[in-house]
């Protein structure tokens, strides 16, 4: 299992909420056991699927952008910097709302599963 990973080496897919997603540290491929590091990447006008999980908390954290969250029944603006807190069955998505593509370190806890991932 490898303890370090480099953005560059890790090809990026697209989950079920329509983000694109690099895997920076995953159970499944490295040394890490309880939660999992990606970077997500929403392109500009896009917006990802309002979705939940059951069991995943997750924090977001901008590195490049600015958009809007949708985060229960609250929704505000988001930009670099900001981190933000997704406690489990908290329906929520993300507005790029810039000219630049978002992005956004994502920090699951458990691992980010599609199998947790519910669509709305």
């Amino acid at each position: 299992m490898s303890l370090k990973t480099s953005l560059g080496d890790v090809a990026p897919y697209i989950t079920k909420d329509g983000s694109e997603i690099r895997e920076l540290l995953h159970p499944t491929q490295h040394a890490v056991r309880q939660q999992s590091l990606a970077e997500a990447v929403v392109p500009p006008g896009s917006t990802t699927r309002l979705h939940r999980h059951g069991i995943t908390e997750e924090i977001y954290h901008v590195t490049k952008g600015r958009g809007l969250m949708t985060l229960g029944s609250e929704r505000f603006a988001i930009a670099v910097g900001d981190s933000i807190a997704i406690a489990p069955g908290t329906p929520h998505c993300v507005e790029n709302t810039g000219s630049e593509a978002l992005h956004i370190l994502c920090c699951c806890a458990p691992a980010y599963s599609h199998e947790d991932t519910e669509l709305l």
